[in-house]
């Protein structure tokens, strides 16, 4: 028979960390709430969450990097905003954010995941921060808790 190895979507007693960006707060602030909210929902307690606020969204891979060699979180949850604006500013950040955060799971047991919008509107962070395409935190947090559950399997 196969053995196959499946993510379960339960907070369990694991920790999880969460990295936030202040800069875009307005829509950062949201994301943190659905994500809070979705593990507290799949079981976890305050004391299983640590949020650590950071500058900007450039600033989140650091943060993310020695939360996740510590070897004291399941995973690693990177919130941010990048929203695109007049000048290309906004490729480049979004290049180094999502660089960093892969290196950071290639160099490391665990995971860093990705809930950073990236979007040309404010509208569309907005949409995607809690209102028509729902909260993008919320869904980083049930990939936190699957990937925890694989990576405590393998």
């Amino acid at each position: 028979m196969i053995k196959e190895i499946k993510g379960q979507l339960k907070a369990g007693k694991a920790k999880y960390a969460i990295v936030v960006s202040r800069f875009n707060e307005f829509i950062t602030a949201r994301l943190l709430g659905g994500t809070t909210d979705c593990l507290k929902r799949h079981g976890a307690g305050d004391e299983q969450m640590t949020v650590v606020w950071v500058p900007g969204a450039c600033e989140i891979t650091i943060a993310a990097k020695k939360l996740a060699q510590n070897g004291k979180f399941a995973a690693v949850i990177c919130l941010g905003a990048v929203i695109r604006g007049q000048t290309q500013h906004y490729e480049a950040v979004c290049q180094q954010v999502v660089r960093g955060i892969g290196q950071i799971n290639y160099g490391s047991k665990t995971p860093a995941v990705f809930g950073v919008l990236t979007c040309d509107t404010l509208e569309e962070a907005v949409d995607r921060a809690g209102a028509k395409k729902g909260n993008a935190g919320a869904d980083a947090a049930l990939v936190a808790m699957e990937m925890a559950s694989v990576m405590e399997q393998i």
